[in-house]
């Protein structure tokens, strides 16, 4: 079941406090970006962001599931998705954590 655009946009409105916050379609999903950074997924209209040792900490009581099967566990955020400052919190504190992109190759012609 493919996520809903309205969804997205509610789950972005939630964590425009965490930087530049975007969304890009993925295979009938969608993966969440900061400043250029993916930190989250969501799938099936449900929030999945990034598992990380801060995070974890931040979250306390963890609650980890596959966004799609065969995929590895991240954190799935279910009962504190309308708290705006602890989303927005949660999701600073995952992208500091996470590497920097690796930079893209430059196609050959």
């Amino acid at each position: 079941m493919a996520s809903d655009k309205e969804y997205v946009d509610f789950v972005l409105e939630h964590i425009e406090n965490a930087g530049e916050i975007t969304a890009k379609k993925m295979f009938g999903e969608y993966g969440i970006y900061s400043n250029g950074k993916i930190f989250a997924l969501i799938c099936d209209n449900k929030l999945f962001i990034k598992p990380t040792e801060a995070g974890r900490i931040f979250i306390n009581d963890v609650v980890e599931a596959p966004p799609y099967p065969g995929a590895k566990l991240s954190f799935l955020i279910e009962d504190k998705l309308e708290d705006r400052e602890w989303l927005s919190d949660l999701v600073t504190i995952t992208v500091r954590e996470l590497p920097e992109p690796k930079p893209k190759k430059k196609k050959n012609k």
